[in-house]
């Protein structure tokens, strides 16, 4: 009996499941669901074995969740406040961020060899899929407390981003016009990743790329390349 039990403690799912407890901070119900999850599609193509349906659900229950807290913390702030912080608090940057801190690097399956994953923001995707995976397996109560308990809590600071001027590119664009500098927001690539598109854009700084941005509208890629660049430039 004793044997058996080794047996299965050694097994790739016991293993798989107790890493998954370790970076999630719950046990998981469904396993097959949360490998999907941590599935990205230079290893799984087909839409029901990678992670892109559940990174689809995942976004929109952080928002709502974001949203929900964001409520309740700031009772008298306004719309456009309120709109604002979880645009801060939800950006890809931000997320990608605090996945590669939760250590989901080590358990996301994707192709290592693939140069084009390179400086993208798959395991912020991943998390997201995450959230989805989350919310099926334990409901939308359990998920929500996991977001805030996993996620907001320990990594969006949220008194620190109040003071975080979030129109990164208005600022770059501002600097750059005071310091006679020519500055341009640049389409660099426009492709399909799974069913949605991908938009890379390039900062580029008197003829010059700064630096680049990918995000599922061209907004968001244009902020997370002044991002980049307002960081590099030490500004």
């Amino acid at each position: 009996m004793q044997f058996f039990k080794q047996l299965i403690k050694k097994s790739p799912d016991a293993i798989f499941n107790k890493q998954l407890k370790n970076v999630l901070g719950i046990k998981p119900g469904n396993a097959l669901l949360y490998r999907t999850a941590l599935s990205h599609r230079s290893v799984k193509e087909t839409a029901d074995e990678n992670n892109e349906r559940l990174e689809y659900l995942g976004d929109a229950v952080l928002s709502a969740i974001v949203a929900d807290y964001l409520f309740k913390r700031y009772p008298y702030k306004g719309e456009g406040f309120l709109t604002e912080m979880r645009s801060k608090m939800v950006n890809r940057q931000q997320l990608n961020d605090i996945a590669l801190k939760m250590g989901l690097k080590k358990l996301t399956f994707y192709n290592k060899f693939d140069n084009s994953l390179k400086g993208s923001q798959i395991f912020g995707n991943t998390l997201e899929a995450l959230v989805g995976a989350v919310y099926l397996d334990k409901g939308y109560p359990k998920a929500s407390d996991w977001v805030l308990k996993q996620i907001v809590i320990p990594h969006m600071f949220v008194d620190d981003l109040e003071l975080i001027d979030i129109n990164l590119k208005n600022k770059l664009i501002g600097w750059a016009n005071k310091n006679g500098k020519i500055l341009a927001f640049e389409l660099a690539q426009e492709k399909m990743e799974g069913s949605r598109r991908l938009f890379t854009i390039n900062a580029v700084l008197d003829g010059e790329v700064l630096s680049f941005g990918k995000a599922y509208n061209k907004k968001d890629a244009s902020q997370i390349a002044a991002q980049v660049a307002v960081e590099k430039l030490g500004l």
